[in-house]
This record gives C-alpha cells, sequence and structure tokens, in this order.
C-alpha cells in the first residue's frame, strides 16, 4: 500500500486505554494545528468501536480550542443511548487537560425505506482535470516561506478540482466547486474504514469555498480562516479508493463566518453523503 495512506491508516488506529477511552497519535501537515479532519475520523473511529451491526448515518461536532500535533489525543465516549435501530454516541476529544472538540454521532441498524435524491452536476471527468498535487507543485516556488510546508504535505488522497484558483491574482467567483477525490491506493473492504476516511477527507476544499466570491487568498496572508463545526450525513455505503465527486456550495457569510455546504456522488451519479460546515473568515488589514 502506499506509504502515505498507510500511515493514515496507521492514525486511525486508536489505542483503547479504557472501556470507553482511547487514544490517537497527531500528524503534522504543515499548519499550525491539528487537521481537523484527523480529530473527525479519530472521533469517529472511536465511537464505532462502542457499537455493534450498526453504521454511523450522520455526525455533528464542534471545534472547540486548535489541537496539539505534538501530544496525544484522548477520545472520550459516552454511550448516550442504544435503542432498538438508533445508537447515539458522544465524543470529547481532549488535550492537556481540555476538551479540543466534541461530537455526537447516530449510528442505524441496515434498514430499507423510501429513496431519492439531488442529481449530480454534470462537470468534466477527472481523467480530464489536472491533479492538485501537479499544479501545487508548479507553483511551489511561488509560495510564501510560512506557507510552504502546507503545500509541500504529500497527502493520502488524489485531489482533481474542476476550477483551478489563482492563488496570487483571484478574481471574484461563484461560490461554488466541484472537486474529484480518491484515496492514492487500495483500502480493505469494511464500511467503518471507508466512512470514517470519508469524515477525515470530508474537511478538505470546503470552507474555502466561501471565500470565491471575494477574490481573497491565503497566500496573500492577511486572511485567517478556522473551522466552527461541521456536520455530516451518510446516505449510502461509500468506497473512498473510487473516484468521488466533492459538489460544494456556500449559501452565505455573515459576521466573519462563512457557511458551505457539500454533497458527495459517486462517479456514477448516488449521492452517498452530505456535510455542512460553518467557519470563521477574517480579512485582516494589508501587513497584519
Amino acid at each position: 500500500m502506499d506509504r502515505r495512506l498507510a500511515d493514515l491508516l496507521k492514525l486511525l488506529e486508536l489505542e483503547r486505554i479504557e472501556i470507553d477511552l482511547f487514544r490517537g497519535e497527531s500528524r503534522d501537515i504543515g499548519s499550525p494545528q491539528v487537521f481537523g479532519g484527523q480529530v473527525l475520523g479519530q472521533a469517529l473511529m472511536a465511537a464505532y468501536a462502542t457499537v455493534e451491526q450498526r453504521v454511523v448515518h450522520s455526525l455533528h461536532a464542534y471545534f472547540l480550542r486548535p489541537g496539539d500535533f505534538n501530544a496525544p489525543i484522548v477520545y472520550d465516549v459516552d454511550r448516550s443511548r442504544d435503542g432498538g435501530s438508533f445508537s447515539n454516541r458522544r465524543v470529547v476529544a481532549i488535550q492537556h487537560g481540555e476538551p479540543i472538540f466534541n461530537m455526537a454521532a447516530s449510528f442505524q441498524l441496515p434498514q430499507q425505506g423510501l429513496e431519492h435524491q439531488i442529481t449530480m452536476p454534470q462537470v468534466p471527468a477527472p481523467e480530464k482535470l489536472k491533479d492538485y498535487e501537479t499544479y501545487r507543485r508548479e507553483i511551489l516556488h511561488l509560495i510564501p516561506e510560512k506557507l510552504r510546508r502546507v503545500f509541500m504535505h504529500e497527502r493520502p488522497f488524489e485531489f482533481r478540482p474542476v476550477y483551478l484558483p489563482d492563488y496570487f491574482k483571484p478574481e471574484k467567483h461563484e461560490p461554488i466547486k466541484h472537486v474529484w477525490l480518491r484515496a492514492v491506493d487500495r483500502l480493505p473492504e469494511g464500511q467503518t474504514l471507508h466512512r470514517c476516511l470519508l469524515a477525515y477527507v470530508s474537511d478538505y476544499h470546503l470552507l474555502d469555498t466561501a471565500t470565491l466570491p471575494h477574490a481573497i487568498s491565503m497566500v496573500h496572508g492577511n486572511v485567517r480562516m478556522a473551522s466552527i463545526d461541521h456536520a455530516m450525513w451518510f446516505h449510502a455505503d461509500v468506497r473512498v479508493d473510487e473516484w468521488l465527486l466533492y459538489s460544494i456550495d456556500s449559501p452565505s457569510a455573515s459576521g466573519a463566518r462563512g457557511l458551505v455546504r457539500g454533497s458527495i456522488f459517486t462517479r456514477h451519479g448516488k449521492l452517498v453523503a452530505s456535510t455542512s460546515q460553518e467557519g470563521l473568515i477574517r480579512v485582516l488589514p494589508s501587513g497584519s
């Protein structure tokens, strides 16, 4: 298996230190704090370890404090309810004696019922688009030194955006983004793994969609962004090692916050998950 993906799978292997208490490692991806998708994926893994024969169908999470990637994260799971069809879990992530993140997740026994879905947007196939990794390497020499580590980080997922932004001369663009994504190598079977990995990767390319109408760019050094919350709904079984289309839009930005929504489709048009996130977006005076 590709070493980047193997390392991510190792990251999701939590140590059980008590019945409902788990410990996970962190990775430095070049940002000042732990990547939010890592905490989402690990928290969901911790919750999954306390349920049987049920699959996650929704989660709602809040990022409370920046995570320290130099220290382990402890995940405390509360078994809030086990019903006939649904189980609910609450997970608190703790570092240095303080909660940095909390999440509620709901699990369900597989059942049949009514079905409908929205239509996948018509976009070019991933084979016709440039890999984001290639684009990042082409512009790396232009990226400010303090941001270069983020751009240099080797990701365990491949991204092929329909629209490649110009980080240096941004233009106003409608708040809509479409990105194809998949893991860089084949993965083992199992919805626990694939849904936790989907939670991990769902934090990529999300919040910055709210900046598109405003022609601002992180490389200018005057934009501060941070996730406040993250919600996710799983509609069907999914494989993250096959191409998925992440279709994202931002209906609103106000009060130094941006709201974004995402729909995740298979390449054959099946809607497998939906996401929503609100995040802090501050534009500082030039030179700040």
